[in-house]
């Protein structure tokens, strides 16, 4: 267990990082490796929703998918096996495993570097102090306690967002937070949103045995993604028995015994045992910023950044889900990062966000970086592209998964061959694992010719990144 502290009201810290999620503890574990005197306040656990209650538990019952799609499809490697049943019980047991090891792993890694962690509600206050109150349920009666900081990060993430209608009380509406502690499997159930997380979970419940319907507002699942990465998830998601309603709004549900009637575009109708909320999430600023810190929100309630992190408070800090950017694990540990380095007055590149890496882990995986084609075209930029079918990757065949392609888009020069690599696009078998050279690719602006001096091992997935880089010199071997 990570060692707390009892703040006395004289302590004055290098950093102070409010919030111990993954912008938090990476920006404390940066800044301790540094040499700064570090101390992070944390309302629940270090490592945040990421690792209790998001990113990891979540991946964890992905790959349990994973495990029952393969034990499922054994007998066509010869290997005869009954038709998988799962005891989600089980499961979740596993689950909690891997993520108390995961943040036994974490606290121990703060303690050795130093960092000091305070339990309880961080609240900026003017002159860069911090309160501390105690949190709600434990000794109420300790008077809050206040340290101060040469710098304050704010790193207090975010929040599953609810929608009118649909009133969350853990048994017929979840969030994630609520799914994700489940110790029973739904026989029927509705996913409100179909962008990333919304994916992940109609996948998820699909594949361990569940009816899943997913209801998105928008005319398409995954809203950003490249259309033809889309195409390949709905074709799946359709095999596989997944209702998709694109298009439709929400508008209410009606419990009927031990399940609800959602009710959804022009007056249709779906009935399940339980409904899923993956509308996205909300800034966690409720009560953050005291009078006169200078700090300032937007609309939505973001903290407001500059490039560096800075907010409109000097020597106050803002990273992670706080800051309206991408909300992604990665893209927090890169600001904490960036805000250390801009901090210590060392060279600091700010984020660039239009090139982050990101990775989707429904069946089959997305994972892509940069500009979509629709994208670079709207920027008037004239492209040239290229797609790769897994289907004709020799690694795909062998492992039985050939759903998917890869497709590169890339700059067209006057002469048009094809210039700077835009954007990478991956949809298909572990395409997370493999995105690295694609994100390399785009973030160093490097150019077919260049990459495709690369030689990849063969038989790998990654051939068909490779493969499609090669084509786009117009000397491609199995792509044209």
């Amino acid at each position: 267990m990570i060692a707390t502290a009892e703040a006395t009201g004289t302590e004055v810290f290098d950093v102070v990082v409010i919030g111990g999620g993954p912008g938090g503890y990476a920006t404390a574990l940066y800044g301790a490796a540094a040499g700064l005197k570090v101390a992070v306040v944390e309302r629940d656990k270090v490592g945040g929703t990421c690792l209790h209650r998001g990113c990891v538990p979540a991946k964890e019952f992905l790959e349990t998918a994973t495990v029952v799609r393969t034990v499922a499809g054994a007998k066509e490697f010869g290997v005869q096996a009954g038709q998988p049943v799962v005891d989600f019980a089980v499961s979740q047991g596993r689950k909690q495993k891997v993520v108390d090891q995961l943040f036994k792993g974490l606290a121990g890694l703060m303690k050795g570097r130093g960092i000091v962690t305070f339990d309880g509600i961080g609240t900026v206050l003017a002159g860069r102090r911090v309160r501390i109150d105690p949190v709600s349920g434990t000794d109420g009666s300790a008077p809050p306690a206040e340290i101060t900081g040469r710098n304050i990060v704010v790193a207090t993430g975010s929040v599953p967002r609810t929608i009118p209608g649909f009133d969350v009380d853990g048994r017929l509406v979840l969030t994630s937070d609520e799914v994700l502690a489940l110790d029973a499997l739904p026989a029927s159930i509705a996913v409100i949103g179909g962008g990333a997380i919304g994916c992940e979970f109609a996948s998820m419940f699909s594949d361990l045995g569940s009816q899943v319907t997913v209801l998105e507002a928008l005319p398409s699942l995954l809203t950003g993604c490249d259309s033809d990465v889309v195409g390949v998830v709905a074709r799946s998601f359709r095999k596989r028995g997944i209702n998709v309603h694109t298009g439709v709004k929400v508008s209410g549900h009606t419990p009927n015994g031990s399940g609800t009637t959602v009710t959804f575009g022009d007056g249709e109708t779906v009935n399940v045992d339980a409904v899923v909320l993956s509308v996205g999430r909300r800034p966690l600023t409720d009560g953050l910023l005291a009078e006169g810190t200078g700090v300032t929100l937007d609309e939505r309630g973001y903290v407001v950044v500059d490039e560096y992190q800075r907010t409109a408070a000097e020597g106050v800090w803002a990273v992670g889900d706080v800051v309206n950017t991408p909300q992604l694990a990665h893209v927090g540990f890169a600001e904490g990062i960036l805000a250390i380095k801009a901090m210590l007055g060392e060279p600091a590149f700010p984020v660039e966000y239009s090139r982050v890496p990101w990775a989707i882990y429904c069946h089959p995986e997305v994972a892509f970086a940069g500009l979509t084609e629709a994208q670079a075209k709207e920027a008037g930029i004239d492209v040239v592209v290229k797609k790769d079918p897994f289907g004709g990757n020799s690694r795909a065949r062998i492992v039985g998964e050939t759903e998917g392609l890869v497709k590169v888009v890339a700059e067209r020069l006057p002469d048009g061959r094809a210039g700077r690599i835009l954007g990478v696009h991956m949809v298909g078998p572990w395409v997370t694992e493999q995105l690295g050279q694609g994100y390399m690719a785009v973030n160093w602006e490097a150019t077919p010719e260049e990459v495709g001096q690369f030689i990849q091992p063969h038989p790998t997935l990654s051939e068909a990144f490779g493969e499609t880089v090669l084509a786009l010199t117009g000397r491609g071997l199995h792509v044209g």
